[in-house]
């Protein structure tokens, strides 16, 4: 056994290059803490420069409806899965992005 006798090991160093890579990951460790506390809608510029998605219309989902049928509607001009990420935003339906018959959602501002 090497070391102290009592059986307690040396500190642990770093180089400068451990160092770096320390300080590298914990800044990127917060940055990604942060895109997915405040979200990808929050970015400036948003999708198409239109910014993040304001409150529009409100839209009671139908049996048979989906994100999709519902985006394609509320703005046939724009891509259809630009639309959908904004209602997603807008509703808080980020972990389940299902919707029920009944349902009210919030379009984003066209």
């Amino acid at each position: 056994m090497s070391g102290s006798p009592h059986g307690e090991r040396a500190p642990v160093r770093l180089t400068r290059r451990g160092r770096a890579v320390l300080v590298c990951f914990a800044a990127a460790v917060t940055l990604v803490a942060l895109w997915l506390t405040v979200g990808p809608g929050a970015l400036a510029g948003g999708s198409e420069g239109r910014g993040a998605p304001s409150s529009g219309e409100t839209v009671v989902v139908e049996p048979g409806d989906t994100l999709w049928d519902i985006a394609a509607a509320a703005d046939p001009e724009a891509d259809p899965r630009l639309v959908v990420a904004r209602i997603i935003d807008l509703n808080g339906l980020g972990g389940d992005p299902t919707v029920q018959p009944g349902q009210r959602l919030r379009l984003p501002a066209g």
